[in-house]
Protein backbone atom coordinates (compact mmCIF):
# COMPACT_ATOMS: atom_id res chain seq x y z
CA UNK A 1 0.00 0.00 0.00
CA UNK A 2 1.07 3.74 -0.96
CA UNK A 3 -0.13 6.91 1.05
CA UNK A 4 -0.46 9.02 -2.19
CA UNK A 5 0.53 12.38 -1.31
CA UNK A 6 -2.34 15.22 -1.86
CA UNK A 7 -3.45 15.95 -5.11
CA UNK A 8 -6.09 18.22 -6.40
CA UNK A 9 -6.63 18.38 -10.36
CA UNK A 10 -6.36 22.33 -11.36
CA UNK A 11 -8.30 23.25 -14.34
CA UNK A 12 -7.70 21.24 -17.50
CA UNK A 13 -6.26 22.60 -20.68
CA UNK A 14 -8.77 21.43 -23.13
CA UNK A 15 -7.03 23.10 -26.11
CA UNK A 16 -4.25 21.04 -25.34
CA UNK A 17 -3.71 16.81 -26.43
CA UNK A 18 -1.69 14.94 -23.53
CA UNK A 19 -2.34 11.87 -22.00
CA UNK A 20 -0.79 9.73 -19.19
CA UNK A 21 1.08 6.55 -20.01
CA UNK A 22 3.04 5.19 -17.67
CA UNK A 23 3.61 1.74 -19.61
CA UNK A 24 4.65 2.78 -22.88
CA UNK A 25 8.12 4.00 -24.15
CA UNK A 26 6.66 6.37 -26.49
CA UNK A 27 3.44 7.23 -27.56
CA UNK A 28 1.88 8.33 -31.13
CA UNK A 29 -0.90 10.28 -31.35
CA UNK A 30 -3.50 10.71 -35.01
CA UNK A 31 -5.08 14.11 -35.23
CA UNK A 32 -8.18 14.15 -38.52
CA UNK A 33 -5.56 11.18 -40.13
CA UNK A 34 -2.20 13.00 -39.61
CA UNK A 35 -0.22 10.99 -37.11
CA UNK A 36 2.26 13.07 -34.51
CA UNK A 37 5.03 11.67 -32.24
CA UNK A 38 4.32 12.99 -28.84
CA UNK A 39 7.02 14.38 -26.21
CA UNK A 40 7.33 12.60 -23.23
CA UNK A 41 7.27 14.25 -19.96
CA UNK A 42 7.76 13.58 -16.15
CA UNK A 43 5.58 10.84 -14.78
CA UNK A 44 4.66 9.29 -17.38
CA UNK A 45 2.80 11.62 -19.09
CA UNK A 46 3.07 12.64 -22.90
CA UNK A 47 2.69 15.39 -24.86
CA UNK A 48 2.43 17.16 -28.19
CA UNK A 49 2.66 21.09 -27.58
CA UNK A 50 2.89 22.40 -31.34
CA UNK A 51 -0.26 20.99 -32.42
CA UNK A 52 -3.65 22.60 -30.36
CA UNK A 53 -6.68 20.99 -29.74
CA UNK A 54 -9.64 22.25 -31.46
CA UNK A 55 -13.50 21.30 -30.97
CA UNK A 56 -14.32 18.61 -33.81
CA UNK A 57 -10.97 17.24 -34.05
CA UNK A 58 -10.88 13.69 -34.06
CA UNK A 59 -7.75 11.83 -32.31
CA UNK A 60 -6.21 8.40 -31.20
CA UNK A 61 -3.40 7.36 -29.59
CA UNK A 62 -0.68 4.45 -30.30
CA UNK A 63 1.36 3.05 -27.69
CA UNK A 64 4.93 1.83 -28.58
CA UNK A 65 3.94 1.37 -32.45
CA UNK A 66 1.30 -1.29 -31.63
CA UNK A 67 -1.05 -2.16 -34.13
CA UNK A 68 -3.86 -0.75 -32.59
CA UNK A 69 -5.39 2.49 -32.15
CA UNK A 70 -6.83 3.67 -28.43
CA UNK A 71 -9.36 6.51 -27.66
CA UNK A 72 -8.51 8.88 -24.55
CA UNK A 73 -9.10 7.65 -21.43
CA UNK A 74 -10.22 11.20 -20.82
CA UNK A 75 -11.88 11.50 -24.16
CA UNK A 76 -15.13 14.14 -23.66
CA UNK A 77 -17.07 12.58 -26.75
CA UNK A 78 -16.97 9.24 -29.01
CA UNK A 79 -19.46 9.80 -31.52
CA UNK A 80 -18.47 6.52 -33.26
CA UNK A 81 -18.23 4.46 -30.60
CA UNK A 82 -16.20 3.54 -27.45
CA UNK A 83 -13.47 1.55 -29.84
CA UNK A 84 -13.05 4.57 -32.37
CA UNK A 85 -10.90 7.87 -32.23
CA UNK A 86 -11.97 10.63 -29.43
CA UNK A 87 -13.51 14.15 -30.00
CA UNK A 88 -11.88 17.32 -29.21
CA UNK A 89 -14.34 18.78 -26.86
CA UNK A 90 -14.44 22.12 -24.76
CA UNK A 91 -17.97 21.74 -22.17
CA UNK A 92 -17.19 24.99 -20.94
CA UNK A 93 -17.76 26.60 -24.31
CA UNK A 94 -21.14 24.71 -24.67
CA UNK A 95 -22.94 25.78 -21.29
CA UNK A 96 -23.71 29.86 -22.55
CA UNK A 97 -24.73 32.11 -19.82
CA UNK A 98 -25.91 29.79 -17.19
CA UNK A 99 -26.44 32.11 -13.94
CA UNK A 100 -27.91 29.47 -12.12
CA UNK A 101 -26.82 29.93 -8.77
CA UNK A 102 -27.53 25.97 -7.53
CA UNK A 103 -29.04 24.82 -4.67
CA UNK A 104 -28.36 23.04 -1.15
CA UNK A 105 -29.76 19.68 -1.85
CA UNK A 106 -30.20 18.24 1.36
CA UNK A 107 -34.26 17.71 1.90
CA UNK A 108 -35.25 18.39 -1.38
CA UNK A 109 -37.22 15.98 -3.69
CA UNK A 110 -34.99 14.09 -6.11
CA UNK A 111 -36.36 12.06 -9.15
CA UNK A 112 -34.38 9.40 -10.60
CA UNK A 113 -34.15 9.71 -14.68
CA UNK A 114 -32.89 7.24 -17.28
CA UNK A 115 -32.63 9.82 -20.13
CA UNK A 116 -32.57 6.42 -22.86
CA UNK A 117 -35.94 5.46 -21.19
CA UNK A 118 -37.41 8.52 -20.61
CA UNK A 119 -39.35 9.58 -23.48
CA UNK A 120 -40.90 7.33 -26.07
CA UNK A 121 -39.05 7.01 -29.11
CA UNK A 122 -39.94 4.29 -31.72
CA UNK A 123 -39.27 6.40 -34.55
CA UNK A 124 -35.90 7.21 -33.04
CA UNK A 125 -36.43 10.73 -31.59
CA UNK A 126 -36.76 9.86 -27.85
CA UNK A 127 -34.58 8.29 -25.46
CA UNK A 128 -32.48 11.83 -26.01
CA UNK A 129 -31.51 14.68 -23.77
CA UNK A 130 -33.46 17.14 -26.43
CA UNK A 131 -36.60 14.79 -25.42
CA UNK A 132 -36.42 14.86 -22.49
CA UNK A 133 -36.32 18.47 -22.43
CA UNK A 134 -39.78 18.37 -23.59
CA UNK A 135 -41.31 16.93 -20.13
CA UNK A 136 -38.99 18.93 -18.06
CA UNK A 137 -42.48 21.06 -16.65
CA UNK A 138 -44.22 18.00 -16.09
CA UNK A 139 -42.03 17.65 -13.24
CA UNK A 140 -42.01 20.85 -11.87
CA UNK A 141 -45.51 20.75 -11.65
CA UNK A 142 -45.05 17.60 -9.75
CA UNK A 143 -42.95 18.82 -7.21
CA UNK A 144 -39.56 17.78 -8.24
CA UNK A 145 -36.81 19.93 -7.20
CA UNK A 146 -33.60 17.67 -8.63
CA UNK A 147 -33.20 15.42 -11.85
CA UNK A 148 -30.87 12.46 -10.69
CA UNK A 149 -29.23 11.40 -14.05
CA UNK A 150 -28.83 7.84 -14.27
CA UNK A 151 -25.26 6.86 -15.77
CA UNK A 152 -24.22 8.73 -19.03
CA UNK A 153 -20.81 7.62 -19.73
CA UNK A 154 -20.22 6.27 -22.90
CA UNK A 155 -20.90 2.09 -23.00
CA UNK A 156 -21.25 -0.14 -26.08
CA UNK A 157 -23.91 0.29 -28.75
CA UNK A 158 -27.05 2.62 -28.50
CA UNK A 159 -28.72 1.61 -25.18
CA UNK A 160 -28.01 0.28 -21.78
CA UNK A 161 -28.75 0.47 -18.28
CA UNK A 162 -25.54 2.77 -17.98
CA UNK A 163 -23.44 0.80 -15.31
CA UNK A 164 -21.14 -0.59 -17.21
CA UNK A 165 -19.55 2.65 -19.23
CA UNK A 166 -16.20 2.58 -20.25
CA UNK A 167 -15.77 6.59 -20.90
CA UNK A 168 -15.62 8.43 -17.72
CA UNK A 169 -15.55 11.37 -18.61
CA UNK A 170 -17.72 11.39 -21.94
CA UNK A 171 -21.59 11.59 -22.63
CA UNK A 172 -22.83 8.85 -24.64
CA UNK A 173 -23.44 9.55 -28.18
CA UNK A 174 -27.40 8.52 -28.88
CA UNK A 175 -28.41 10.66 -26.06
CA UNK A 176 -27.27 13.65 -27.61
CA UNK A 177 -23.54 13.68 -26.57
CA UNK A 178 -21.70 16.73 -24.84
CA UNK A 179 -23.73 19.63 -26.43
CA UNK A 180 -27.00 17.33 -25.57
CA UNK A 181 -26.17 17.52 -21.99
CA UNK A 182 -25.17 21.05 -22.05
CA UNK A 183 -28.78 21.79 -23.25
CA UNK A 184 -30.85 20.03 -20.81
CA UNK A 185 -28.82 21.08 -17.76
CA UNK A 186 -29.27 24.48 -19.45
CA UNK A 187 -32.98 24.05 -19.13
CA UNK A 188 -33.24 21.93 -16.16
CA UNK A 189 -31.66 25.12 -14.24
CA UNK A 190 -34.35 27.34 -16.14
CA UNK A 191 -36.95 26.18 -14.61
CA UNK A 192 -35.90 25.75 -11.48
CA UNK A 193 -34.11 21.96 -11.42
CA UNK A 194 -30.93 21.24 -10.11
CA UNK A 195 -28.84 18.38 -11.97
CA UNK A 196 -27.37 15.16 -9.95
CA UNK A 197 -25.45 12.76 -12.34
CA UNK A 198 -25.13 9.37 -11.64
CA UNK A 199 -21.36 8.00 -11.70
CA UNK A 200 -19.80 5.05 -11.24
CA UNK A 201 -16.18 4.90 -10.14
CA UNK A 202 -14.96 1.31 -8.98
CA UNK A 203 -15.25 -0.49 -11.81
CA UNK A 204 -15.60 0.02 -15.76
CA UNK A 205 -17.05 -2.47 -18.37
CA UNK A 206 -15.56 -4.90 -20.37
CA UNK A 207 -16.04 -4.04 -24.05
CA UNK A 208 -14.25 -0.57 -24.73
CA UNK A 209 -12.45 -0.20 -21.53
CA UNK A 210 -8.51 0.22 -22.41
CA UNK A 211 -7.02 2.08 -19.16
CA UNK A 212 -5.11 -0.87 -18.56
CA UNK A 213 -3.02 -0.56 -21.95
CA UNK A 214 -2.19 2.91 -20.74
CA UNK A 215 -1.20 2.60 -17.14
CA UNK A 216 -1.92 0.71 -13.36
CA UNK A 217 -5.52 2.35 -13.15
CA UNK A 218 -6.50 -1.57 -11.71
CA UNK A 219 -4.53 -3.42 -9.07
CA UNK A 220 -4.96 -7.46 -8.25
CA UNK A 221 -4.54 -6.34 -4.21
CA UNK A 222 -8.21 -5.99 -4.04
CA UNK A 223 -11.40 -7.57 -5.71
CA UNK A 224 -14.43 -6.44 -6.17
CA UNK A 225 -17.60 -8.16 -7.88
CA UNK A 226 -16.15 -7.30 -10.94
CA UNK A 227 -12.14 -8.23 -10.47
CA UNK A 228 -9.28 -6.24 -9.94
CA UNK A 229 -10.71 -3.01 -8.32
CA UNK A 230 -9.59 0.70 -9.46
CA UNK A 231 -6.15 1.25 -8.23
CA UNK A 232 -6.46 3.86 -5.31
CA UNK A 233 -3.56 2.77 -2.83
CA UNK A 234 -1.46 0.86 -4.95
CA UNK A 235 2.01 2.22 -7.13
CA UNK A 236 0.79 4.99 -9.59
CA UNK A 237 -2.60 5.61 -7.64
CA UNK A 238 -1.63 9.26 -7.60
CA UNK A 239 -2.35 9.58 -10.96
CA UNK A 240 -5.23 7.35 -10.83
CA UNK A 241 -6.70 9.54 -8.16
CA UNK A 242 -6.57 12.73 -9.96
CA UNK A 243 -8.15 10.52 -12.72
CA UNK A 244 -11.38 10.40 -11.24
CA UNK A 245 -11.31 13.72 -9.53
CA UNK A 246 -10.39 15.62 -12.83
CA UNK A 247 -13.98 13.81 -14.14
CA UNK A 248 -15.44 15.29 -11.00
CA UNK A 249 -13.91 18.10 -11.55
CA UNK A 250 -15.36 18.77 -15.16
CA UNK A 251 -18.74 17.37 -14.11
CA UNK A 252 -19.45 19.95 -11.70
CA UNK A 253 -17.14 23.11 -12.61
CA UNK A 254 -17.33 23.04 -16.63
CA UNK A 255 -20.14 21.44 -17.39
CA UNK A 256 -21.88 23.42 -14.50
CA UNK A 257 -23.93 20.04 -12.71
CA UNK A 258 -25.26 20.88 -9.21
CA UNK A 259 -24.00 17.29 -7.24
CA UNK A 260 -22.92 13.86 -8.39
CA UNK A 261 -24.27 10.37 -6.79
CA UNK A 262 -21.27 8.19 -6.59
CA UNK A 263 -22.18 4.27 -6.99
CA UNK A 264 -21.23 1.68 -4.82
CA UNK A 265 -19.01 3.52 -3.04
CA UNK A 266 -18.08 0.27 -0.90
CA UNK A 267 -16.50 -0.91 -3.54
CA UNK A 268 -13.78 1.62 -3.75
CA UNK A 269 -11.33 -0.43 -2.43
CA UNK A 270 -9.03 1.85 -0.27
CA UNK A 271 -6.67 1.35 2.07
CA UNK A 272 -4.79 4.82 1.75
CA UNK A 273 -4.21 7.30 5.30
CA UNK A 274 -6.96 9.68 3.53
CA UNK A 275 -10.04 7.56 2.11
CA UNK A 276 -10.64 9.02 -1.92
CA UNK A 277 -13.83 9.70 -0.58
CA UNK A 278 -12.57 12.09 1.53
CA UNK A 279 -9.93 13.51 -0.73
CA UNK A 280 -12.56 14.08 -2.88
CA UNK A 281 -14.68 15.82 -0.33
CA UNK A 282 -12.36 18.57 0.75
CA UNK A 283 -11.59 18.66 -3.43
CA UNK A 284 -15.40 19.65 -4.15
CA UNK A 285 -15.49 21.90 -0.99
CA UNK A 286 -12.66 23.54 -2.68
CA UNK A 287 -14.33 24.17 -5.97
CA UNK A 288 -17.48 24.85 -4.52
CA UNK A 289 -15.79 27.81 -2.92
CA UNK A 290 -14.68 28.65 -5.71
CA UNK A 291 -17.58 28.73 -8.26
CA UNK A 292 -19.82 30.14 -5.18
CA UNK A 293 -22.25 27.43 -5.96
CA UNK A 294 -23.45 24.41 -3.43
CA UNK A 295 -22.11 21.02 -4.62
CA UNK A 296 -23.27 18.00 -3.68
CA UNK A 297 -21.97 14.68 -3.23
CA UNK A 298 -24.53 11.56 -2.47
CA UNK A 299 -22.92 8.34 -1.78
CA UNK A 300 -24.33 5.21 -2.47
CA UNK A 301 -23.21 2.58 0.06
CA UNK A 302 -24.39 -1.09 1.94
CA UNK A 303 -22.86 -0.24 5.15
CA UNK A 304 -24.87 2.99 6.03
CA UNK A 305 -22.00 4.24 8.52
CA UNK A 306 -22.28 7.66 10.42
CA UNK A 307 -18.37 8.14 9.19
CA UNK A 308 -19.65 8.54 5.44
CA UNK A 309 -21.83 11.48 6.32
CA UNK A 310 -19.00 13.06 8.92
CA UNK A 311 -17.35 15.79 7.92
CA UNK A 312 -13.49 15.29 6.96
CA UNK A 313 -12.66 17.72 9.81
CA UNK A 314 -13.86 15.07 12.44
CA UNK A 315 -12.49 12.07 10.69
CA UNK A 316 -15.52 10.82 8.32
CA UNK A 317 -15.49 10.72 4.71
CA UNK A 318 -17.49 14.01 4.39
CA UNK A 319 -20.31 12.83 1.86
CA UNK A 320 -23.48 15.27 1.82
CA UNK A 321 -26.04 12.60 2.09
CA UNK A 322 -26.08 8.36 1.88
CA UNK A 323 -27.83 6.45 -0.40
CA UNK A 324 -29.39 3.66 2.11
CA UNK A 325 -28.82 0.60 0.54
CA UNK A 326 -30.28 -1.08 3.37
CA UNK A 327 -33.45 0.89 3.44
CA UNK A 328 -34.39 -0.38 -0.62
CA UNK A 329 -33.74 -3.56 0.37
CA UNK A 330 -35.06 -3.89 3.58
CA UNK A 331 -38.37 -2.38 2.56
CA UNK A 332 -38.18 -4.19 -1.05
CA UNK A 333 -37.56 -7.48 0.59
CA UNK A 334 -40.49 -7.00 2.73
CA UNK A 335 -42.99 -6.05 0.59
CA UNK A 336 -42.11 -8.41 -2.40
CA UNK A 337 -41.22 -11.26 -0.71
CA UNK A 338 -38.01 -11.82 -2.72
CA UNK A 339 -34.94 -13.35 -1.09
CA UNK A 340 -32.24 -14.00 -3.84
CA UNK A 341 -28.20 -12.34 -3.56
CA UNK A 342 -28.65 -9.73 -1.35
CA UNK A 343 -31.70 -9.53 -0.56
CA UNK A 344 -31.55 -13.02 1.68
CA UNK A 345 -30.33 -11.06 4.37
CA UNK A 346 -33.77 -8.77 4.90
CA UNK A 347 -37.47 -9.66 4.20
CA UNK A 348 -38.76 -9.80 7.89
CA UNK A 349 -40.43 -6.96 9.95
CA UNK A 350 -37.70 -6.77 12.91
CA UNK A 351 -35.13 -5.84 10.14
CA UNK A 352 -37.36 -3.64 8.32
CA UNK A 353 -38.15 -1.68 11.41
CA UNK A 354 -33.98 -1.63 12.17
CA UNK A 355 -33.17 0.40 8.67
CA UNK A 356 -36.29 2.35 8.91
CA UNK A 357 -34.94 3.68 12.43
CA UNK A 358 -31.73 4.75 11.15
CA UNK A 359 -30.08 1.12 11.03
CA UNK A 360 -29.68 0.96 15.01
CA UNK A 361 -28.74 -2.38 16.04
CA UNK A 362 -31.33 -4.76 16.99
CA UNK A 363 -31.49 -8.10 18.10
CA UNK A 364 -31.20 -11.42 14.96
CA UNK A 365 -32.02 -11.74 12.47
CA UNK A 366 -30.15 -8.57 11.50
CA UNK A 367 -28.16 -8.66 7.93
CA UNK A 368 -24.96 -8.23 8.98
CA UNK A 369 -24.60 -4.74 7.19
CA UNK A 370 -27.06 -3.17 9.71
CA UNK A 371 -25.54 -5.51 12.80
CA UNK A 372 -22.27 -3.79 12.11
CA UNK A 373 -23.01 -0.75 11.44
CA UNK A 374 -23.34 1.01 14.57
CA UNK A 375 -25.24 3.61 14.20
CA UNK A 376 -27.02 5.03 17.08
CA UNK A 377 -30.48 6.52 16.99
CA UNK A 378 -28.99 9.82 18.43
CA UNK A 379 -27.02 9.89 14.79
CA UNK A 380 -29.54 10.38 12.14
CA UNK A 381 -28.65 9.43 8.70
CA UNK A 382 -29.08 11.92 5.93
CA UNK A 383 -30.86 10.54 3.18
CA UNK A 384 -32.32 12.00 -0.20
CA UNK A 385 -35.49 12.25 -0.61
CA UNK A 386 -36.98 10.17 -4.13
CA UNK A 387 -40.23 10.54 -5.80
CA UNK A 388 -41.63 8.80 -9.00
CA UNK A 389 -44.72 9.79 -10.98
CA UNK A 390 -48.19 8.07 -10.96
Amino acid sequence: MTAPEAGRPSARAYDRYEVWAPSAGSVSIRIDGVEHPMSAAEGGWFHLPDVPAVPGARYAFRLDDAELWLPDPRSLSQPDGVHADSEVVDPRALRGDDSWPSRELRGRVLYELHIGTFTPGPDGTGGTFDSAIERLDELVELGVDAIELLPIATFPGERGWGYDGVGLYAVHGSYGGPAGLARFVAAAHARGLAVVLDVVHNHLGPSGNYLGQFGPYFTQEHETPWGSAVNLDQPGSREVRDFLLGSVRQWLVDVGIDGLRLDAVHELRDDSSQHLLAELADAVAAWSAQTGRPLTLIAESDRNQPATVTPTAAGGLGMDMQWADDVHHGVHAWITGERAGYYGDFGSAEVLAAVLQGCSCTPAPTPPSVAACGVRPSIPLRRSTTRTPS
